[in-house]
């Protein structure tokens, strides 16, 4: 059984090359160099389209702003299982985090990771349960005017320097018990009406 090592098979081509009077193919390796460095800006122009979303855009409900970032067709992926299409829905399920806590913002990024047309980015969300939180079936929860604080991650795929698809993770659990609110509570009430 023969092995040879990567560095022996590029020794072996460049030999080869040179013995023939010809040298390794310059303008290929600079074509390759130049898609990575295009590349490299791409994967930080999104992370920084992100982080304007987050820490400002966001927190700062700047709605009208949004489509500096999201497709207009976007697909979002929710903690709870839920799935939306469209830039609309995504904003008005925003708009919900700050109806029952109007302080509600991020405040810091971390681990920012971009790959290709992939990010993913971690952050702390934070604010108060300050005003009712209405359930879907037009049921409130009255405020229990405790702060919260959680960890959230999310995952883009994007397209043409915008989110084409979001998946947003974050503990429903751990949030709901700095709150203060049972999950039971949340739960619809057997004939109750869907709003």
């Amino acid at each position: 059984m023969l092995a040879i090592s990567a560095t022996t098979l590029i020794v072996l081509a460049l030999s080869a090359c040179s013995g023939q009077g010809r040298t390794p193919d310059a303008s290929a390796a600079s074509q390759e160099l130049q898609r990575y460095k295009a590349q490299e800006q791409t994967e930080q122009a999104n992370l920084v389209n992100f982080a304007d979303l987050d820490l400002r855009v966001y927190s700062g409900q700047k709605w009208d702003e949004v489509s500096k970032s999201h497709a207009d067709n976007i697909i979002v992926h929710w903690p709870d299982g839920r799935q939306t299409v469209g830039i609309d829905p995504h904003i008005a399920d925003m708009k919900g985090l700050f109806a029952f806590a109007p302080d509600t913002r991020i405040r810091t990024q971390s681990n920012k990771i971009a790959q290709g047309n992939l990010t993913s980015v971690t952050g702390v969300m934070e604010g108060t349960f300050t005003r009712p939180l209405r359930l879907p079936d037009g049921r409130t929860i009255a405020p229990t005017h405790k702060p919260f604080k959680y960890s959230m991650v999310t995952v883009a795929r994007w397209e043409n320097g915008k989110m084409a698809e979001e998946w947003l993770m974050w503990d429903n659990a751990e949030f709901l018990r700095q709150i203060g609110v049972n999950p039971a509570d949340l739960a619809p009430r057997k004939g109750a009406a869907q709003r």
